[in-house]
């Protein structure tokens, strides 16, 4: 949303204003890849439920770590897992 302005010297109400700054990333160096059978045990979701919740934008997303195979960031998991009724994906 754009605000007219009238001269340079007038700057938009806050409210207006989109911010562009992105959260900051987290820190992967020593966070672990989990496999799906340690995230169904870790959340007691089945399969289904974690893609599902996924593609929801519910439940973490998932890595690629090979060409047949992923894995779910641990930190992501234990996000989740503390709080999985209000979790939403970044």
């Amino acid at each position: 949303m754009t605000v007219p302005t009238t001269s340079p010297d007038v700057l938009p109400h806050p409210a207006h204003v989109i911010s562009t700054t992105a959260l900051p990333a987290k820190d992967r160096r020593r966070d672990r890849l989990l496999r799906i059978k340690l995230v169904i045990a870790r959340t007691g979701l089945s399969v289904a439920t974690i893609y599902r919740r996924e593609a929801d934008g519910t439940f973490p997303k998932k890595e690629r770590i090979g060409p047949r195979s992923v894995g779910w960031y641990e930190s992501d998991i234990d996000d989740f897992v503390a709080d999985p009724l209000n979790y939403r994906s970044p």
